[in-house]
């Protein structure tokens, strides 16, 4: 190969910018020109493309965001949109892609695919929800971010002897809210993958204050009590648990919805470094001719797994973890 592009697409995701730099550093080592696609899939359509250089991405590993931004692409759905995607990719003279998103993006990479164009994906979600590899790109620092923002709460929760109802991101996935709960130490933890009876909940707290807690945390995945685009009233999920709590047990409940907050923000090193790693595996795997693979991390180890394989599955929850965390919150 002598052309290959790269671009981000779906939610943006904390080192996504160490990813672009490491794809276009990487394919400048090997002799490859690298091609940038602004606003994803959008971008493809409507051309907007840019040469890569080494300064092109200098200084950009420590930022949030992404510098290739990131866009949903509609049109991109449909055959006309793919077909105009196509031609330009043609005109660029791409002979491969490497696309870096969730599940979705994977799913337009697919769709270039076949019709001809190489495509190797690096998974970037803060959900962590892709099948293939142990943790996404972005995961790390969000849940990070959740850990202070419950750290600072407590503060408060202490300080006025309340229950905190903290919702973060999840519509799907309970990955955020387990592992920021267990790291944050919440009394409560609710996702989507496993069934909850608030009457219990709310036992857990009365129990609490009985043998001397001065506050309660809850920690909500905004889809563990029905998806948010379903919310009765409007409400999130966040606000019907804490609403709940507040009328069952009498005491003094605060929501708190951490929302975008948690897409933002410096990457954490291990952001930093899993980016860097999937991202260069990524142009090798192209550059030898492979094509609709995943990189991902499997017990520390670089793993490349057909995207045929792991779109539309699943990817479990660690159940012991969630039991862990409720053994320690008991006493």
């Amino acid at each position: 190969m002598k052309c290959i592009g790269v671009l981000t697409s779906g939610g943006d995701a904390p080192g996504m910018n160490a990813a672009i730099r490491a794809v276009v550093r990487a394919g400048l080592h090997a002799g490859v020109k690298v091609i940038g696609v602004r606003r994803g899939y959008h971008g493809l359509i409507h051309g907007e493309f840019q040469v890569m250089t080494p300064r092109s991405v200098a200084d950009i590993i420590h930022r949030g965001g992404t510098i290739l931004r990131t866009a949903r692409s509609e049109e991109f759905r449909t055959p006309a949109g793919q077909q105009r995607a196509l031609d330009n990719i043609r005109q660029q003279q791409l002979e491969g892609l490497v696309v870096i998103g969730g599940g979705g993006s994977m799913r337009g990479g697919l769709a270039l695919s076949d019709l001809g164009v190489p495509i190797i994906g690096v998974p970037a979600t803060i959900d962590n929800d892709l099948v293939g590899t142990d943790v996404s790109i972005g995961f790390d620092t969000a849940t990070n971010t959740v850990v202070d923002a419950i750290n600072k709460i407590r503060d408060t929760a202490t300080s006025h002897e309340r229950i905190y109802v903290i919702e973060v991101m999840g519509r799907d996935s309970g990955f955020i809210a387990l592992h920021a709960g267990l790291a944050g130490g919440a009394e409560s933890i609710l996702v989507p993958e496993i069934a909850f009876d608030l009457d219990d909940v709310c036992r857990r707290i009365v129990d609490g204050y009985q043998r001397g807690k001065a506050h309660s945390i809850i920690v909500v995945a905004e889809g563990a009590y029905g998806s948010p685009g379903a919310a009765k009233n409007g409400e999130s999920a966040g606000f019907r648990v804490g609403k709940f709590i507040r009328e069952k047990t009498g005491f003094e409940t605060r929501i708190t919805v951490l929302g975008h907050l948690q897409r933002g923000g410096t990457p954490t090193v291990q952001d930093r470094i899993l980016a860097s790693r999937l991202a260069a595996y990524a142009v090798e795997l192209l550059l030898e001719g492979e094509d609709r693979l995943l990189t991902g991390m499997v017990n520390n180890q670089l793993r490349a797994t057909p995207l045929d394989d792991i779109l539309g599955q699943t990817k479990e929850l660690d159940r012991s973890m969630y039991e862990l965390a409720n053994v320690l919150a008991s006493v």
